[in-house]
């Protein structure tokens, strides 16, 4: 089993986001403009346990998968932002209102987006 990091890690957090019915998901590339991560995966959902099925399809199948498992995870539904730390990706799952409140693409709009 082959552990996955930077682009391909991003790419799996999108796609298993996706069979979660997340919304929107973007990938941003941030290697030339900072340092604390190389990519920022973000979505959203549309309900908090939306949020939390996410999340917990992520951190599940990246483990059982790939062997990866997260660094930290941080947030709750309640909270409506759930933000999974994978040391190279950093995986921001919102609800839809609070990512167009906390407007993190356009924060990071230097930064080339992954198609």
């Amino acid at each position: 089993m082959k552990k996955p990091s930077g682009l391909a890690l991003a790419k799996l957090c999108r796609e298993i986001s996706l069979e979660k019915k997340a919304l929107n998901p973007v990938i941003i590339d941030l290697r030339d403009i900072a340092s604390m991560t190389d990519y920022f995966v973000i979505l959203s959902a549309q309900s908090e346990p939306q949020l939390k099925a996410i999340a917990n399809a992520l951190e599940k199948t990246l483990k059982d998968d790939y062997g990866v498992r997260p660094m930290a995870t941080d947030g709750f539904p309640a909270s409506q932002w759930i933000v999974v730390d994978y040391g190279d990706v950093l995986v921001h799952i919102f609800h839809e209102t609070k990512r167009k409140l906390y407007a993190l693409e356009e924060l990071w709009g230097d930064a080339p987006v992954v198609s």
